[in-house]
């Protein structure tokens, strides 16, 4: 039993070095997804071009998803009987906005590879172009 202890231990400090070593990376959808990136540029710079603050405010979106427990799209849900979200949390009521914006880009992504990417992933990819767009 004395003997297994060093194994197990080497075994979990192994598993964690492996866990940290894990990286983002920009190409994660290319082989799923692969037209993700215009797909959200595309509908970002549409959007734009109807309103330029609109960069901004999906910006603010993802700061505030991320704000709460992280960046998981949660700002995104709409309220249920048994869930009241931060959609219309009263820091974000009548001063979030951009909702639609997501919900055409999330239609548009859905289309192209569905059930593929988080709402997360594009909310965080349309507040990226939506800064560059308007050279932020």
């Amino acid at each position: 039993m004395a003997s297994t202890i060093p194994i197990v231990t080497l075994l979990i400090v192994m598993l964690y070095c492996h866990a940290a070593n894990a990286q983002l990376s920009p190409n994660f959808y290319a082989s799923s997804c692969p037209n993700l990136q215009t797909i959200v540029r595309n509908a970002m710079s549409r959007a734009v071009n109807r309103e330029t603050r609109i960069g901004a405010s999906i910006l603010r979106l993802f700061f505030h998803d991320c704000f709460v427990n992280g960046c998981d799209g949660s700002i995104l849900l709409d309220d249920t009987a048994t869930f009241t979200g931060e959609k219309n949390a009263v820091p974000n009521r009548n001063s979030a906005r951009g909702f639609e914006v997501i919900d055409t880009i999330k239609t548009n992504v859905e289309a192209a590879c569905s059930a593929t990417v988080s709402c997360a992933d594009i909310l965080a990819l349309a507040a990226r172009d939506g800064v560059v767009l308007v050279s932020g």
